[in-house]
Parts: C-alpha cells; structure tokens; sequence
C-alpha cells in the first residue's frame, strides 16, 4: 500500500496532531522557515516520492494560512508526491461565494483556483458556508458534515422539549436536518442587514413558547446573529436557547455578544481555536471524523458512509 503522510502548517498543529493520532501515525517532518521580512519558506523534511500526502491547515485569519497552505502544495508536487489532499478544516473566504453588488470579487472562487493551481488533488473540508462552493472546484471535494459530531452529543441528553431553528433564512436547509432526524417543530429567524457584521433587525417564524431551543448555524464571527436570535426567541416565550455552530471564528466583540446574551451555552468544534475561554462555550473535537476521512480516502473506501453510519 502506498505510503500517507500528514504534514500541518503552524496554527493548525493544534487540531492536526489530534488527527495522527486518531489516524495512528506521527505528523511528518516539515520545517517553515522565514526570511527576514516574514517570507515563508517551507521545508519538506522526508522523502514524499509516490505517497499519499495530507496537509492538514484551516485558513482562518491570519490570511498568511493560506500562503502557506498553497506553498506546502507546491513543495510536495515538486518533490513528485503521488497524490495530494489539502484537508481544510475551516475554510476561509467562503462567505464570499457570490458577486452580491458591484465590483467585489468572488474570493471563494479565487482561493478554489489558487488550491488547484498550487497542486492540490483533492480538498477536504467541513461545512461550507454554502454548498455550492463544491461546484467552485475542478478535482474531488470531500465536503463533511459536522452533523457526525453534534447529533452523537445531542443524543446523550433528553429532547423531548427542544425545538431547532435557523438564525437566518440561508440555513434552513443546515436546521431541517437536525428537526428530521429528532423529529422537531423547525423555527426560522429571519434578519436583516445593514451592512457587514451588523443586524439591524431580527424576526422569529413559529412558536417557540415554552421550548428550549437549539439554534443551528455554519460559523460566528462576532456572534451578532447567533445573539440577536437568541434574544428574539426567549422574547417571545422560549424556555431557554442554546446554540451549535461549526466554525468558532469568534473575533471583534463576540466574547462579550455571548456572554451578554441569551444563550446558555453555545457548543462548538474544534476546526478554529478558541482565543480565550469561556463558560458559555463548550468544543467537541473533529479529529476522529478527520482521520476516518483520510483513511477512507486512502483506502478508496466511501466518504459518505462515516455519515451513514452516525446519522
């Protein structure tokens, strides 16, 4: 069988070391140096000649992830990797998927471009912030649901009362799933913006009086919309709110959002590291799912059923 190696960059060490072990390997040898003036210059440290290579690195800020992410790429096809995975925890740039106004770029387009120009063979990634984004790329897009970590938690505990809901109308589809599979009511929040990062209103469809509910969402950044629902829902009549969300992006004021909201509890994974900690913030990891992922892909077995499986 051909050889695999997993390599990191440098702020996804964190996560990528839990993925070797659940994988049962150590992480290969690679050494990012830097020229004076910050310029990256990584090194491959063992002999990737035909293998099958892994580089573990989300593109969360700062955007010099994926700079080095893309040079990683390029050392490996150089050094005639056999095939090359880019497994992408969190994937940066994905909240710009559309030409929404004038004159912006479709910068997740741009970053799906630069992936395949630098060498990648195949991306891995969980929940995209839409799921067209796949349709963005050329070569094989392992896209994993975050669902296989979540529902497993959720099952351990009595939901008899608990309704989900989406925090915005574009993750209704993300919220349904959850309402299918336990069988609850599905609530919408529907909000509108006045510009970036801020809410000027928020609307809840359905009824939510005397439930605890369960918001669902891809990703916070400040956490406003996520805040702002769970405010909206306990005015009108919930119980209690709790929310579950993929990517903990968690920059600018969402510390505080969180802790002057509504929300009991708000449960993350572990694909973006949290800056500080937080008693209303709880992480589930995703090493498990990942290195599952990479070994299916190894061994040309199915993505789909690690789903299957624990759904």
């Amino acid at each position: 069988m051909v050889d695999v190696k997993l390599f990191s960059g440098q702020n996804s060490k964190y996560l990528a070391k839990k993925i070797a072990d659940f994988y049962g390997q150590n992480l290969s040898r690679l050494d990012l140096q830097k020229f004076s003036d910050g310029e990256m210059h990584p090194i491959i440290q063992e002999s990737v000649r035909g293998a099958y290579v892994f580089f573990i690195q989300s593109t969360f800020s700062p955007p010099s992830n994926i700079l080095e992410l893309l040079l990683m790429i390029d050392a490996a096809k150089r050094a005639s990797a056999g095939y090359i995975t880019a497994v992408v925890p969190y994937f940066g740039y994905a909240r710009q998927d559309r030409k929404d106004k004038p004159r912006v770029p479709i910068s997740a387009k741009l970053i799906a471009n630069l992936l395949q120009a630098a060498g990648a063979d195949r991306v891995m990634t969980m929940d995209f912030h839409a799921d067209q984004i796949q349709g963005f790329f050329d070569i094989p897009v392992d896209h994993l649901r975050s669902e296989a970590v979540f529902m497993p938690y959720l099952e351990q505990f009595d939901m008899t009362n608990t309704i989900f809901a989406s925090p915005d109308v574009g993750g209704v589809k993300r919220a349904r799933k959850y309402a299918k599979v336990f069988n609850t009511p599905l609530v919408i929040c529907d909000k509108y913006r006045i510009k970036a990062n801020e809410i000027a209103g928020m609307t809840v469809i359905g009824d939510v009086e005397g439930k605890d509910v369960i918001l669902v969402d891809d990703l916070a950044d400040t956490a406003g919309t996520l805040c702002k629902a769970a405010d909206a829902l306990i005015k009108k009549g919930a119980n209690k709110v709790k929310a579950l969300c993929t990517h903990a992006v968690l920059s600018g004021t969402a510390y505080d959002n969180i802790a002057n909201s509504a929300l009991s509890e708000m449960i993350v994974t572990d694909t973006v590291p949290l800056k500080q900690e937080s008693e209303k913030i709880k992480v589930l990891e995703t090493g498990q799912l990942f290195a599952r992922a990479i070994r299916n892909t190894h061994e040309h077995k199915s993505i789909a059923a690690l789903f299957l499986e624990d759904l």
